[in-house]
């Protein structure tokens, strides 16, 4: 019990034990939406939810304790798990209930998960090596460089496309642009880039834009309300059960729409959905805050990593939890088109809430292993002086 203890108190105190809080907080907070939701169907979210939470938490806490230098350093790893999970779709993919897209795989007992949630972790890692390495050869700020980058987060968006989630598509991109513009690549590159795909919108609206893509985009603009009956219901029923449950909101278990499952998907793209019906304008502000909270914290550990390795890991997690965050209420809101992207921590998943957790895990490790590593790098500095001496 004693070096339980120990190691327990050793823990606490080299990781961030304020963004596992904030995690926590958001936990508990979508176990009580989930539960709430439940009422509109047979079919358990909640035990799902709990066994992926779970299995999440302890992976979560094993990729702490790894040195995140390690877990870089075996990026091909990370990369062959990337390409076989994208093969495995090709191979095995089906679609599930409430997606237009091919992305899943079925498990026995029912049970699906979405490859391109773990893909996005093995980017990550893959992408930071590739940063680092850049700076090592001092070709971050040039063409070929840049080039190089553009063909790494090529890749995957190409299979992910070609499986129909586009949804992951645009996270993949944003996750590249945030990580290579924190890691110094200059801001022309991106103007560049901007306007290349403006000037491509036409041919990406003619070739790559299936009919439905079409429709959800167009439903954003129909002011004469036609859009209502298809393609914008969704939409335009999640804004009325948000207005609807007011300031305070109706309280747990107590909304109508919610156990009626009015809003189509409520339980994982649409659950802020149920948090406005039920807990009102202040339940929303409440959700908000904890995932900007959890953002901020993971952009001030990048801030403060104690190399540019475990900076860029948490700027790509930065980067994935916030695209994810603002392109998920836009389209609640009606502000952007339906593309498929859950709300982190919050929507029901056993994919999406484990994919959260094992990120949370790798920016404990960045924390939690600094402190080694700046141990290591004293005593490299104090070999090399008595060498010079």
């Amino acid at each position: 019990m004693g070096n339980i203890r120990e190691n327990l108190k050793i823990y606490f105190s080299k990781a961030d034990m304020a963004l596992w809080a904030l995690v926590a907080a958001a936990t508990v907070y979508s176990l009580l939406l989930i539960s709430d939701m439940q009422r509109a169907g047979s079919y358990n979210y909640l035990l799902t939810q709990s066994i992926a939470l779970v299995i999440g938490v302890m992976i979560a806490v094993l990729i702490s304790l790894v040195d995140y230098n390690f877990i870089v350093k075996k990026w091909w790893f990370f990369a062959g798990v990337g390409f076989a999970l994208a093969a495995m779709v090709f191979l095995f993919g089906v679609q599930v209930k409430g997606t237009d897209d091919t992305a899943w795989i079925k498990l026995p007992g029912g049970f699906s998960f979405q490859p391109s949630e773990f893909i996005k972790i093995c980017f990550i890692i893959t992408f930071t090596k590739h940063l680092c390495f850049l700076e090592e050869l001092d070709r971050i700020k040039t063409f070929t460089g840049v080039m190089s980058l553009l063909v790494h987060v090529g890749v995957p968006i190409v299979l992910i496309h070609m499986q129909g989630d586009d949804g992951a598509v645009l996270i993949f991109l944003i996750i590249a642009v945030v990580m290579s513009f924190l890691a110094g690549v200059q801001a022309r590159y991106f103007i560049v880039l901007g306007a290349g795909i403006a000037a491509g919108l036409p041919l990406l609206w003619s070739f790559f834009l299936n009919d439905e893509h079409r429709n959800r985009i167009m439903a954003l603009f129909d002011l004469d309300g036609n859009a209502l009956t298809n393609y914008g219901w969704q939409q335009y029923q999640s804004k009325v059960s948000i207005a609807s449950g007011q300031v305070t909101g109706a309280g747990l278990y107590n909304g109508s729409r919610v156990e009626y499952g009015i809003v189509p998907e409520q339980e994982n793209d649409f659950i802020f959905s149920v948090a406005g019906e039920e807990f009102g304008y202040v339940g929303c502000i409440i959700l908000l805050a904890i995932l900007v909270a959890i953002v901020i914290r993971i952009l001030i550990n990048g801030k403060n990593a104690y190399d540019r390795k475990g900076s860029y890991i948490c700027y790509g997690v930065f980067a994935m939890i916030a695209s994810q965050t603002i392109i998920n209420i836009g389209m609640v809101l009606g502000l952007v088109p339906v593309i498929g992207i859950t709300l982190p921590f919050f929507s029901a998943g056993g994919s999406s809430v484990m994919s959260m957790m094992v990120s949370i895990g790798l920016i404990q490790s960045v924390m939690y292993n600094q402190e080694r590593d700046m141990d290591k790098a004293k005593i490299r500095i104090g070999s090399q002086s008595r060498k010079k001496i």
